[in-house]
């Protein structure tokens, strides 16, 4: 089991010692949760101490450890679950798994349709100055290269470029890959035990080049949408780049802002 970084105390939050006056107590323990979070003392999906048990650890009030996690159920890595507790976030739960993926049907047609895969390359290689730059590597560190095609009732609809840091990623290969049948974000949680929570995102309308018209089954002249994503463990620490083309002939891409 992993262990925490010693805790502070409300007392210590009202005189200072021992803990950043700038910090407020909360923070600090939504820290220490962070932390056996990214030790993985907790898995996704399972519970969590209760916030009493939690409160004694910390030798903080209760009311201080719910203003923590609150602010990480809001953050979408803790859930609550009435009368059963708190659970760590997954990707493998149904509610989640689309958390990403924001291509929608045009119209009536169902939003659950499930994907079909094609895995086609996956290997290792040296990082080019750019991927490294993007997860916060070394240019020449190991990475690993994937290319897959996702299809929807038949329809080659995105095309998708991936990259991650060799490290955590070690083992992974196209048969590997190519077994997963859930959101590819559950397989690296059950996996390699990396859990993204976190994801940036730079859109814009391109054209593709010959080999990618290809693959999605268009011609040279179809704009697409091209969707390149950062996403980001705990502590926003980057472990995928990944470069998306999507069809939007019978698709569309939604964002709910509130």
């Amino acid at each position: 089991m992993a262990t925490a970084p010693p805790s502070p105390t409300d007392n210590d939050a009202a005189t200072g010692a021992g803990t950043p006056a700038f910090s407020p107590l909360y923070q600090q323990i939504k820290q220490l949760i962070l932390h056996s979070l990214q030790q993985g003392e907790w898995k996704p999906g399972e519970v969590i101490p209760s916030e009493l048990e939690l409160a004694a650890r910390f030798r903080v009030s209760q009311g201080t450890v719910r203003k923590a996690i609150d602010e990480l159920a809001a953050e979408h890595l803790l859930v609550r679950r009435q009368g059963r507790g708190t659970f760590v976030a997954t990707h493998a739960e149904r509610h989640v798994q689309y958390r990403f993926l924001r291509l929608v049907p045009d119209g009536d047609s169902p939003t659950d349709q499930p994907a079909q895969r094609t895995v086609v390359e996956c290997r290792r290689q040296r990082a080019s100055a750019d991927v490294a730059r993007a997860l916060a590597l070394r240019t020449g560190d190991a990475v690993f290269q994937l290319r897959r095609v996702l299809a929807f009732g038949g329809v080659p609809t995105i095309l998708e470029d991936l990259w991650l840091p060799g490290g955590p990623f070690k083992g992974l290969t196209a048969e590997r890959l190519s077994a997963c049948q859930g959101p590819m974000y559950a397989f690296f949680e059950t996996e390699f035990g990396v859990r993204m929570v976190r994801a940036d995102e730079k859109i814009r309308a391109v054209l593709p080049d010959p080999g990618q018209a290809k693959l999605l089954g268009v011609t040279p002249a179809t704009p697409l949408l091209s969707v390149e994503r950062i996403a980001c463990t705990y502590n926003d620490l980057p472990m995928e780049l990944r470069r998306g083309l999507y069809r939007t002939d019978t698709r569309h891409y939604h964002n709910r802002l509130s």
